[in-house]
């Protein structure tokens, strides 16, 4: 033992007896290396500029108007990507609507891409099938084209049953569809208090009322059939189809700093037995909200609606709104088949700060309005919910700027209610050439219910919100603006062949549909009218109990081009 410790120090000796030997030569050569090696990266880092210090951001989900104009206009040669691979689209997600299939792909700008009649739904029958009603055998495939493309979204005609569907050039990637009323449909990272809104049907919650939080959790994964691999979170509220849950550390951590592939969401009963809604709610991230008085938003005045081939009528709701002080519009298409991307971006080249954001999912205008609440917050003071057939209407010629300007230092406001008068078809029988303000001028005396304009921020954090108006956060009250200061013209009862669409199906939760038999009587229908979608013979006199020119009057004024006579839609 002695002597091995006696060879050690020797050898140790001996190295430090070397290096110091050849300090002199050794250094220089060091001093050398290294001051040739700042001057490389001295020069290197000047021209590649790398000195900056990376501070991770999370982005928004939030495209602005010049990137959706982009992604979303084939007549813009910026919006065709040079390198598309059709066959690198592949379907993440099917989902079975009443009259339609929904495939939901890794692809986010769809209209844009070249030769899209390549892309055809391709329907393929399970293993054990022996059905012959359309020809499908275990070996064969159907393929169909589209009913239409939107962003990342394939519309395909409803197939065979127990079919798997997949995209004509990917094959391979198929999925079984998951039913549209029994599913987490979407949901939102809120940077405000890191926590997660998740959007589910499935649970049939009560409207308008707040439910036990504590029987609901978040899953998060990639695979939610993998419990092992899922991550989740008691809900902190949940009411309507829209339940909030406190973000989990490691997914804040794994998926939005490290800015991977983000999780999918759904929610989880806690009782047994246990149940996992099916997913295809990856979370959007919003934008990030200062509370502070000293940082003005970007815009006074927003808008946010839902729309089903409403194109037709939207440049004149458009128009008209941003003369009298709206400045933003947030659109949530939900399955239109008008071709309303060429109108919204036909607005958008039109300086109109217009976003179209599709929302395929079915009687959910609730979590729907929610949803662009949450969105608006960071950019709207003020966010108004109305539908395209409804206009604020001045009768002072004050716009809403002024309007708005009078709860500025009153903070505690977070609501202002606007009651409604309706016009009926006035005598027409089809939908007047110039528009609604002008054509349709005679209404029911008496106004009915009122919606609403809000402050994002005040509202409570269920989101709860029912025709129009939501529930505010404690300390937070409304306000009744009267009728000589704003009031908003409904054209809901309008020429036979624009008021029979509504027969199609109601986008509000919790709202019958026209053709069921069940609260006939209610305000949401026609007086009188049934549940079939029959004119009746005196229709376009129907609704008319005083003549109201006061809007007609003012957009005539405003509008018309004294040499051509025409109004600008």
């Amino acid at each position: 033992m002695k002597e091995r410790k006696r060879r050690d120090l020797h050898k140790e000796a001996s190295f430090t007896s070397t290096s110091k030997g050849g300090k002199g030569a050794s250094g220089f050569f060091v001093l050398f290396a290294i001051c040739f090696s700042v001057l490389v990266l001295t020069v290197g880092l000047s021209n590649l500029r790398l000195y900056e210090v990376f501070h991770p951001v999370l982005l928004s989900a939030w495209p602005t108007t010049e990137s959706r104009v982009i992604s979303t206009d084939p007549s813009n040669p910026l919006s065709y990507s040079q390198n598309t691979n059709l066959n690198s689209i592949r379907v993440n997600h099917a989902v079975l609507l009443p009259d339609q299939i929904l495939l939901v792909t890794n692809h986010d700008s769809l209209l844009s891409i070249p030769n899209p009649d390549l892309l055809k739904c391709q329907y393929t029958p399970p293993a054990s099938s022996h059905s012959s009603s359309l020809s499908l055998s275990t070996k064969s495939k159907l393929n169909l084209p589209p009913l239409s493309l939107s962003t990342s979204l394939v519309r395909c005609p409803l197939g065979p049953q127990g079919v798997s569907l997949s995209l004509s050039t990917s094959p391979h990637s198929l999925h079984r569809p998951y039913q549209w009323d029994h599913l987490a449909y979407a949901a939102l990272f809120d940077p405000l208090d890191n926590s997660t809104v998740v959007f589910a049907k499935g649970f049939n919650l009560k409207s308008a009322r707040v439910s036990d939080p504590t029987r609901y959790q978040c899953v998060f994964g990639q695979d939610l059939t993998n419990p092992k691999h899922l991550i989740s979170s008691p809900a902190i509220t949940a009411a309507q189809e829209i339940f909030r849950c406190k973000t989990p550390l490691r997914v804040l951590t794994r998926y939005l700093h490290n800015k991977i592939d983000l999780p999918l969401v759904s929610i989880k009963t806690k009782a047994r037995p246990e149940i996992t809604l099916p997913s295809v709610a990856r979370p959007e991230i919003l934008k990030p909200y200062q509370k502070t008085r000293k940082k003005k938003k970007k815009h006074s005045m927003c808008v946010c609606t839902m729309v089903r081939n409403q194109a037709r009528f939207l440049r004149e709701w458009v128009m008209y709104h941003s003369r009298v002080g709206v400045q933003r519009w947030l659109i949530y298409d939900n399955n239109s088949e008008d071709k309303i991307e060429q109108v919204v971006n036909s607005l958008s080249r039109s300086n109109y700060n217009i976003t179209l954001h599709p929302w395929p999912w079915v009687k959910t205008q609730e979590a729907g309005f929610a949803h662009c609440a949450l969105r608006a917050r960071a950019e709207c003071k003020w966010v108004g919910f109305i539908d395209v057939d409804e206009f604020f209407y001045f009768p002072n010629d004050l716009t809403i700027k002024d309007v708005l300007k009078n709860y500025t230092n009153q903070p505690w406001v977070g609501e202002l209610r606007t009651d409604c008068h309706n016009f009926g078809p006035s005598g027409h029988k089809k939908a007047p050439n110039k528009g609604v303000t002008v054509g349709y001028t005679c209404r029911s005396i008496a106004p009915e219910r009122h919606k609403s304009i809000i402050r994002p921020e005040a509202l409570n954090k269920s989101l709860i919100n029912v025709v129009h108006h939501f529930h505010l956060r404690e300390g937070m009250t409304s306000v009744n603006v009267g009728q000589g200061v704003m009031l908003i013209n409904h054209y809901k009862y309008q020429a036979w062949e624009v008021f029979k669409e509504k027969f199609y199906r109601r986008v509000a939760t919790y709202v019958a549909d026209w053709r069921d038999e069940e609260n006939v009587g209610s305000k949401d229908r026609a007086p009188g009218l049934g549940t079939k979608p029959v004119e009746p013979p005196d229709w376009p006199h129907r609704f008319c109990e005083v003549n109201d020119t006061g809007l007609r009057d003012w957009v005539v004024r405003v509008f018309k081009n004294p040499e051509t006579g025409l109004l600008p839609w």
